[in-house]
C-alpha cells in the first residue's frame, strides 16, 4: 500500500513540477520539445506549452524522490521520462485531432501519463496488476477534480 502511494506521489512529482517551474522561472528555458515545427498536417507535433524545461525538471523530480525513497535514481529517472513522454504522446494525438494546446480531452490527457510508469513499475516492483490499474485511475481521477482548484488558486493556466 505505501509503495502504490509513493508511486502516486511520482507521478504528481513528473506532472506537476513542470507547471510549478514554469511559474517560477516564466519564459526562462522554455524551448519546445518539438523546436515548434509542424507535422505533415500543418499543426504543432506537440505544441509550445511541451518544453524541454519541463521535461527535465519532471525527470529530475522523480529521480531526486526515488532516490530518496531507496527505490534508486534510474528507476526515478525512468518512470519521470515515461510519464512525461505519455505526456507528449497524449499532446501529439490531441493536435493530430485539431485539438489546440491545453484542450481537454478527458481520459485521453491522464491515462497515458500515468499507465506507460506504472507498466514500468509492474516490471521493476513488486506490484500487482490490480495496484497498477488502480494507481492509475486514482491518478487520472485526481487530476480531473484537482486540476479546477489550482486554476482558481493561480497555479494552472487553465481549469483542467
Amino acid at each position: 500500500m505505501l509503495l502504490s502511494l509513493e508511486l502516486f506521489v511520482m507521478l504528481v512529482l513528473a506532472n506537476g513540477s513542470p507547471v510549478v517551474v514554469a511559474r517560477l522561472l516564466h519564459n526562462r528555458w522554455d524551448w519546445p520539445v518539438d523546436g515548434d515545427r509542424l507535422w505533415r498536417d500543418g499543426r504543432p507535433v506537440f505544441g509550445h506549452s511541451k518544453t524541454w524545461r519541463g521535461l527535465a525538471s519532471g525527470v529530475l523530480s522523480c529521480l531526486l524522490f526515488a532516490a530518496w525513497l531507496g527505490l534508486g535514481w534510474i528507476f526515478g529517472a525512468l518512470f519521470g521520462l515515461l510519464a512525461l513522454l505519455g505526456d507528449l504522446l497524449s499532446s501529439f494525438i490531441k493536435r493530430r485531432a485539431g485539438l489546440v494546446s491545453s484542450a481537454r480531452a478527458l481520459w485521453l490527457d491522464q491515462l497515458p501519463e500515468a499507465l506507460l510508469p506504472m507498466l514500468m513499475a509492474w516490471y521493476w516492483l513488486p506490484l500487482a496488476l490490480w495496484q497498477v490499474v488502480s494507481v492509475a485511475v486514482l491518478f487520472a481521477i485526481a487530476n480531473v477534480v484537482v486540476s479546477p482548484l489550482l486554476f482558481r488558486l493561480g497555479i494552472r493556466k487553465q481549469p483542467h
